[in-house]
């Protein structure tokens, strides 16, 4: 997970929003609320960070905070992200993300700015998705299910380039600090950020502290 910096709200929904009988089913504008929520998120789901693209063969929209048990939130924008599908129509042991979640609660929004979600997360070599608070830890599992093998494997390899990288730029001596830090700002700077991009700077990140040079 990364934290999400929510950006101004479509126009039309607070248009509708300040209408009569307005709910989020008679929305009509959600394909521009999908451009809105997946350009924020710089084109990764909200939850699993990968790659979705701002249509609905590709992503849904996800309330944070469902609408049946929070309806006064339904047109809330702080309340919507970009997830993606999370393996809908497949096997609920392999189902993650929003379908995963259904209508359960999660302790931490992504988008709000007092978690700063990013410190609440680490990553093992093995592609693990982890955290120290042993609360957030079993919703990552129990109802995101962010560790399920295909994910999982997706942040292994995503990992293992990055050392693959360390190794090849530090070829003939150890990798520098600059280089390090370059790359970390070309993949945090990204208009469109590569598929699992922040597990790739947490680990960036801890190659820098190791690195003295």
């Amino acid at each position: 997970m990364r934290e999400i910096s929510k950006g101004t709200e479509p126009s039309s929904l607070t248009k509708h929003r300040a209408s009569l009988h307005s709910d989020y089913e008679n929305y009509k504008d959600k394909d521009v609320l999908r451009v809105a929520l997946v350009a924020e998120q710089r084109g990764l789901c909200c939850y699993c960070m990968g790659r979705i693209a701002a249509n609905g063969d590709e992503m849904k929209i996800e309330h944070w905070h469902c609408v049946s048990r929070y309806p006064e939130e339904q047109l809330d924008y702080r309340n919507l992200l970009a997830a993606c599908r999370g393996g809908e129509g497949e096997a609920p042991p392999i189902q993650h993300c929003d379908t995963k979640k259904a209508d359960r609660d999660l302790q931490w929004n992504p988008a709000d700015p007092m978690r700063r979600i990013e410190d609440q997360v680490e990553y093992g070599a093995d592609g693990t998705i982890k955290s120290k608070d042993a609360a957030f830890y079993k919703e990552l599992n129990d109802v995101l299910n962010l560790n399920v093998s295909h994910i999982k494997n997706a942040r292994k390899a995503t990992q293992s380039a990055i050392v693959d990288w360390g190794r090849l730029r530090g070829r003939s001596r150890p990798i520098s600090r600059r280089r390090l830090e370059a790359k970390i700002q070309e993949l945090s700077d990204a208009t469109i950020m590569v598929a699992y991009g922040p597990v790739a700077i947490w680990w960036l990140r801890k190659l820098l502290a190791r690195t003295v040079q």
